[in-house]
């Protein structure tokens, strides 16, 4: 009897999780977002710090965060230092010095151009196999 009820309790609040449809997350909604928000997208992206040559200077990141981000996005951003890790083809744990760069933006192609330009030239000049991002809707008060 005690299994049964614990059974039912746990379908119950299985319920009222949120359910996944394997889709991006829709904008939310006007009620959400309250009289003082908007609607707008977070893109996080996480820079690796280390390249076949030794590691990108924090002079380097300056300069690349200065001439191809902040032109892109003069609106505002933000940086912060991280140690990343991730799991090689080989199946062994390699770690990084990382920075991490958070973005609030309107969604439009001239956006999402722009973030697929960043991400195009960090790997070209840091010769960079992948930089990971992440985008989901939110809402913002500014």
């Amino acid at each position: 009897m005690r299994a049964l009820a614990v059974a039912v309790l746990i379908a119950a609040l299985a319920a009222l999780l949120p359910q996944s449809t394997g889709r991006a997350q829709s904008a939310p909604s006007a009620a959400f977002c309250g009289s003082n928000g908007s609607h707008q997208m977070r893109t996080t992206l996480y820079f690796g710090l280390s390249h076949p040559a030794g590691v990108i200077s924090e002079s380097q990141w300056q300069t690349f965060l200065r001439q191809q981000v902040t032109p892109r996005f003069p609106d505002g951003l933000t940086v912060w230092q991280a140690d990343g890790q991730w799991r090689t083809s080989e199946g062994k744990i390699a770690r990084e010095p990382a920075r991490v760069l958070l973005l609030v933006h309107d969604e439009t192609p001239s956006v999402r151009q722009s973030i697929t330009e960043i991400v195009r030239l960090y790997k070209r000049d840091f010769h960079q196999e992948s930089v990971l991002w992440e985008t989901a809707p939110v809402c913002a008060a500014f």
